[in-house]
């Protein structure tokens, strides 16, 4: 009988293609995951995975494992969260992901869309800006608030719900940090971090250059604001972010200096195209009718 956290492991190990990471993101041991996934091995009777010192990949038998069992164990999991939905009185969820930390100030938006629509359930998920897009496209989530623009030709982009100034996030004791505001020119001079991506949406906040055409040199890479904190509370680097972080990473070892040559960042809802939905259309109808433009 195959065991059912046996099954999780071979799927996450699939989407992982590393040990050591797949038993992290569900906190096993690597000991376990090998384990798990010589047994599967012996019991198909060859090979699911290749090993080398470097690389995890699916085998061809592997890979069509993966195809035929993924569908069914994701459906088994929709059909227990639909069940406990409507143990709750629930008929309908939607997903929403979030790269800003503001949630907070969308309150007025999620109450007027739950009082409207009684019988669905909001879930909210945080969405790192190091592969923004990547949850959307999976379908784990039905829509997403995201900095703009975003200019992919397989996502919708819904209302502007929300704008707010551009500031330089630097360490307490950084020479800029004492300064009434900043110019982008001053970028020149530091190393700033990077690590969102695509090229075009990460130059919004993380232009390559300055106004007079100076290099600005890019440093560490960063997927979340947590990843950030360190680097910047040290000096090794600075970024521009969003004003909401300093309300909600306020810290005494990183100061937020206004940007005066910022355009103001702007944000808003973007989902999968084709897969546009009644719940989706209302969220950004409602969205749109409230005008959250800071």
């Amino acid at each position: 009988m195959v065991e059912l956290r046996d099954i999780e492991i071979f799927l996450v190990l699939a989407e992982e293609l590393h040990f050591t990471r797949t038993a992290e993101r569900l906190h096993v041991t690597p000991a376990r995951v090998s384990q798990a996934i010589k047994k599967q091995e012996r019991r198909v009777g060859a090979a699911l995975f290749e090993r080398n010192s470097r690389n995890v990949t699916l085998t061809p038998i592997g890979q069509q494992l993966f195809d035929d069992i993924e569908p069914m164990y994701r459906g088994m999991h929709e059909g227990m969260d639909r069940a406990r939905l409507a143990a709750r009185g629930k008929t309908g969820v939607l997903r929403i992901g979030s790269i800003a930390v503001n949630l907070h100030d969308f309150r007025p938006l999620f109450d007027t869309f739950a009082h409207d629509h009684p019988t669905c359930e909001v879930q909210l998920r945080h969405v790192d800006f190091g592969d923004p897009f990547a949850q959307l496209r999976a379908g784990e989530i039905d829509m997403q608030i995201v900095w703009l623009p975003v200019r992919e030709p397989d996502l919708t982009v819904g209302p502007v719900i929300y704008t707010e100034p551009i500031v330089l996030a630097v360490g307490a004791t950084h020479p800029l940090a004492n300064r009434d505001s900043v110019s982008y020119e001053d970028l020149a001079d530091e190393t700033v971090m990077g690590g969102a991506r695509p090229d075009y949406w990460r130059e919004i906040l993380v232009p390559l250059r300055t106004p007079s055409g100076r290099l600005i040199r890019i440093g560490p890479s960063v997927s979340n604001f947590q990843e950030m904190i360190p680097i910047l509370a040290t000096g090794e680097a600075v970024s521009p972010v969003h004003a909401q972080a300093a309300r909600y990473y306020a810290r005494p070892d990183i100061a937020y200096v206004p940007i005066r040559d910022a355009p103001p960042g702007r944000w808003g809802l973007i989902w999968r195209t084709g897969h546009e939905t009644e719940l989706i259309r209302s969220f950004a109808d409602t969205a749109q009718h409230l005008g959250f433009v800071e």
